[in-house]
């Protein structure tokens, strides 16, 4: 069904001529029908388990692996980036090799919520390259931030800079002891 309605489209010329049963059913259903733009179906969802482990697999390795043709592949994926489901093909670092070993969750509390304040902490954390991801929380809390730094004495310094471009009534910090599971892949 999914199929016949994206062949015919939700405005088909003269579909209704042919089955009025299909005419009613593709109006009764096309709101319910979530993301007609793009429906993944199996193919597209190994592609992109595949490229979430390895985005340096060409399309000839990857057509293989999924059993498609190489064109075929080709085409799946510049849907998917069109679509806007593969937003990014980057490179993942080693943070020890790097030099920074210390992970810290920073959980903060505002200081305020005005529009003035929020400018400068959005200012703020784009500002900071130690901060990798700022969430806003429902909760007793705030803000958490993911923090990469080398060391304690890093941290510090990352701390005096942060309270020093924008307020906040309360800061704390837990740091990463054992990395268990650290990953960027979605489950697919």
């Amino acid at each position: 069904m999914h199929l016949l309605l994206l062949a015919l489209g939700k405005n088909a010329p003269d579909h209704t001529l042919f089955c009025p049963i299909l005419a009613f059913l593709s109006a009764a259903l096309w709101d319910k029908i979530p993301n007609m733009e793009h429906i993944l179906d199996e193919k597209d969802r190994q592609l992109l388990r595949y490229l979430q482990r390895d985005a340096t697999l060409s399309v000839d390795a990857l057509a293989e692996r999924i059993h498609l043709s190489r064109n075929a592949c080709w085409r799946r994926l510049r849907k998917l980036e069109d679509d806007g489901f593969i937003t990014k093909r980057v490179a993942l670092l080693d943070p020890e090799k790097l030099g920074l070993g210390l992970t810290a969750f920073v959980l903060l509390r505002a200081a305020d919520h005005t529009p003035d304040w929020l400018s400068k902490f959005d200012t703020a954390v784009r500002r900071l390259p130690e901060i990798c991801s700022a969430h806003r929380m429902s909760g007793d809390l705030d803000y958490v931030l993911r923090v990469r730094v080398a060391d304690m004495s890093d941290y510090d310094r990352f701390y005096k800079s942060l309270t020093n471009l924008v307020p906040l009534r309360d800061i704390s910090a837990s740091f990463v002891m054992e990395d268990i599971k650290d990953t960027t892949a979605l489950p697919l």
